[in-house]
């Protein structure tokens, strides 16, 4: 019977997050207040009183969520994980959970991480839509025939899956999905193309990041997104950060291999309760809470 801990990617923030934690718990204050150095801006008001277009600026809403994932599971009296895993960003906030990040450490590579992907993002006009009841061969079978660059780039639950790449080749695809049966194909609200080639530059700059910080040894394995595997190898667990940026999240997958390798329960961390619904989407028995 293995606790499984899971952490939330971009799109979870909301005005106020984490305020609770600041305001009751002495360890939380000090790791928010630590955030704000390490920044060199004022995240923490930002997350408690923040417009939403404020939050929803990648350099804000990535250090942001992952500030409150973290904080909400390192001050929790209960939190023992046999493995974690993380969507998209939220796979930083599992390594500093597990162990193989310090919050410092996390923290810095995620403000790069979103710094790079938000420079690559105005490099090319790209976004991002969600197409709903078809297959995932379907899916990845349509973006192979457009012309353009577009991807399957999150694979969040069986008949849930998200493309990601150029405007016009995402928008032609949205049309091709609505023919071949998809339930909806709507583009979503986003700047860019995240889990795409196009991702390219941002993934060099955040490799040279990760070469230069240190990891420790993980206290449990951390399911990534990459190939959906469990990992305790520092230095796959480092390659496969890299990749991640360029290569689809594969969620419904990572979901599927926890509960094979004896996950019985699914606490997420953070805010929100997306990643919850997610879980019971790929199996409807699995006990699922959340830690926010």
């Amino acid at each position: 019977m293995s606790k499984a801990y899971v952490f939330p990617g971009q799109g979870a923030q909301f005005s106020g997050m984490g305020k609770e934690l600041y305001d009751n718990h002495p360890s939380a204050k000090s790791l928010m207040d630590q955030a704000n150095e390490i920044l060199g801006f004022d995240i923490k008001t930002i997350m408690f009183s923040g417009t939403d277009e404020e939050l929803k600026q990648t350099k804000v809403t990535q250090p942001a969520i992952f500030i409150h994932s973290v904080v909400a599971a390192l001050t929790s009296e209960n939190f023992q994980p046999d493995m974690v895993a993380g969507h998209s960003l939220g796979e930083f906030s599992a390594l500093v959970a597990n162990g193989t990040l310090s919050f410092e450490d996390g923290l810095s590579l995620v403000s790069k991480r979103a710094s790079a992907m938000q420079k690559a993002c105005e490099m090319q006009e790209s976004t991002m839509a969600a197409v709903l009841g078809l297959a995932d061969d379907i899916v990845e079978s349509v973006c192979n025939e457009i012309n353009g660059v577009v991807v399957a780039a999150n694979y969040n639950c069986p008949g849930q899956l998200v493309i990601s790449g150029e405007v016009s080749a995402v928008n032609e695809a949205c049309e091709k999905m609505k023919e071949a049966g998809a339930k909806r194909a709507l583009v979503l609200p986003v700047g860019g193309a995240f889990h795409s080639p196009l991702m390219e530059p941002a993934r060099e700059e955040l490799a040279n990041a990760i070469e230069n910080t240190s990891f420790g040894t993980p206290q449990c394995p951390v399911y990534q997104n990459v190939d959906a595997k469990g990992y305790s190898d520092i230095e796959s667990i480092k390659n496969n950060l890299v990749l991640q940026l360029t290569a689809p999240v594969r969620w419904t997958q990572t979901v599927q291999n926890m509960i094979a390798d004896g996950a019985s329960s699914f606490t997420e961390c953070g805010p929100g309760k997306v990643l919850q619904g997610l879980v019971k989407k790929v199996d409807r028995q699995m006990v699922v809470s959340g830690l926010s």
